[in-house]
């Protein structure tokens, strides 16, 4: 009898930790906000959007809407990647301000983006080590610094966020700065965790940098995703998308807006979301201090080395649609590159030009802004098959704005976003003349792309088929090289090609045409009126 008194205890002893151990399933409602931002890329100082004289974002103003809202209901705060690199701000410093300031705000978490590479593995760790938040990355091995997920608690509620980074990570920064890591499926990466956490958690939230139409197949194939808050891809989503059971948020870009997701949970799942973007517009709103006084300490530095003004533009130049049409910008740039290394053709990818520079005074820190990447040109010989190859390429990713898509100088051609990937470009002239398949050009790009950077496996291939073909270093080396200065980036030729010329202008001049084509019958589509900086 006293065994069985004793067995007895032990067994509701066991039922009782078991229950304690497990997640809370509430029979009442609990609220959870989660702030969000994606895509920051440094611009702490908040910028003007051409078409607008109002300055939006401004890490300051970020800070103090964040204050406030928390004080309202149980707050997560979060980063869904992209954050340290992009501004002279961040640049600089290699994003060691935009660290400083998130852990002033307070951030819970942050995943990884592609760009969070480009200083290298050795800076990123540094940023890792100095964040006072974890940094995510379940489907990066190689780095144990980035930690796969964390578990947050907020008033008895059980929080998993997992952080995951597009797979593409190696071939949209130079794939130099991922040696020896790799990066595993994030579909899969997610599922492992779910598996790992789900009987252990009240709610999961994958912090995503995959860009947006990833996220939403991500959130149809995988079960058990109850928030996707994501970034990669710019996207302004003003209301949550649900797909299946799962909340996939985005919130555009630069901390112009902060997103705001309400949620409420009864029994374990969410019952209730709502969502909203919060424009940060400074002269509306206070700033925060401290988050104030580390801007300025930085700026402050930027100012002393990049505000110079080194000649005026006499129109607005648009880089902010580089990444879907030709844009005078995009132009600019292209020709500048063309002049500078003798070539008949230049090529460069629109994810090379980050921002817009508006008409007025241009100062070193705007070129540095438009132009953040230390890349630098490089001219082979290409024949025109070659270059029909790197235009589909260029425009094969067009549904999804990727960073692949061609500004182009010395050439034009037309293209059908409605023709499968790969026969998509129509026609291709250089110097008005059909482009000849056979015939051999020589064409001007950046290092990124020459070693097969953003998938421009062509050019990689044709240095690499050629004698004497290294690259050490920073330096590419082939007999089909014909211009290469290594020692020299791409932004300071356009910034001394500005000096030189004092007054810049520039204009779309129908180099790139979508066209829509039907039984060989090729029209322009027509395009209702829009903005043309709407996303």
């Amino acid at each position: 009898m006293h065994k069985m008194k004793k067995a007895l205890t032990l067994f509701i002893v066991c039922i009782a930790l078991s229950v304690l151990s497990a997640p809370q399933a509430f029979s009442q409602f609990k609220e959870l906000r989660i702030l969000h931002v994606n895509d920051f890329h440094g611009f702490a100082t908040g910028r003007k959007i051409i078409g607008s004289d109002e300055t939006r974002g401004g890490a300051s103003s970020l800070a103090w809407l964040v204050d406030t809202l928390r004080k309202e209901k149980p707050t997560l705060l979060l980063a869904a990647g992209d954050m340290i690199q992009g501004s002279s701000f961040a640049n600089l410093f290699k994003g060691k301000p935009v660290i400083e300031i998130m852990n002033r705000m307070g951030f819970d978490a942050m995943c990884t983006g592609n760009h969070e590479f480009d200083y290298g593995q050795d800076v990123l760790k540094e940023r890792i080590n100095e964040a006072a938040f974890p940094i995510l990355g379940a489907n990066v091995k190689g780095m144990p610094e980035l930690k796969s997920y964390v578990i947050k608690e907020l008033e008895g509620l059980k929080v998993a966020i997992i952080g995951v980074v597009t797979d593409d990570t190696p071939i949209v920064t130079d794939p130099r700065n991922v040696e020896g890591l790799t990066f595993l499926s994030p579909a899969a990466a997610v599922e492992e965790y779910i598996e790992k956490l789900r009987d252990s958690v009240n709610i999961i939230i994958v912090l995503s940098h995959l860009g947006y139409n990833a996220d939403m197949l991500l959130a149809s194939r995988v079960k058990g995703i109850d928030i996707i808050v994501g970034g990669h891809s710019h996207t302004r989503t003003i209301q949550h998308m649900l797909i299946g059971n799962t909340i996939l948020v985005h919130a555009w870009e630069h901390g112009k807006v902060l997103g705001v997701l309400d949620v409420v949970v009864k029994s374990g799942k969410i019952v209730e979301a709502k969502s909203r973007l919060e424009e940060i517009v400074p002269s509306r709103m206070k700033k925060q201090e401290e988050v104030e006084q580390i801007v300025k300490r930085y700026a402050q530095q930027v100012d002393a080395l990049m505000g110079m003004t080194i000649g005026e533009a006499l129109v607005d130049l648009d880089g902010e649609n580089a990444r879907t049409k030709e844009t005078n910008l995009g132009n600019l740039v292209a020709d500048i590159m063309r002049q500078q290394s003798g070539s008949h053709i230049a090529l460069i990818n629109g994810g090379a030009i980050r921002t817009s520079i508006g008409k007025g005074a241009i100062t070193l820190n705007d070129i540095y802004s438009a132009l953040p990447f230390d890349n630098y040109i490089v001219a082979m010989k290409l024949t025109g098959r070659e270059i029909r190859e790197a235009l589909e390429h260029g425009v094969s990713g067009i549904e999804q704005k990727e960073g692949r898509f061609l500004q182009v100088s010395g050439l034009s051609f037309t293209y059908d976003p409605g023709m499968p990937q790969g026969s998509r470009v129509m026609d291709v002239f250089v110097d008005g003349a059909k482009i000849d398949i056979n015939g051999t050009y020589t064409v001007c790009t950046n290092d990124f792309l020459a070693a097969g950077g953003d998938g421009y496996r062509v050019f990689r291939e044709v240095l690499k088929e050629s004698r004497n073909f290294s690259i050490t270093g920073d330096t590419i080396r082939s007999d089909k090289v014909t211009y290469n200065d290594s020692g020299r980036s791409l932004k300071d030729v356009v910034v001394d090609y500005i000096k030189e010329k004092k007054s810049i202008s520039a204009s779309v001049e129908g180099r790139i045409k979508e066209v829509r084509c039907d039984e060989g019958v090729c029209k322009l589509p027509k395009r209702p009126s829009a903005s043309r900086y709407d996303r």
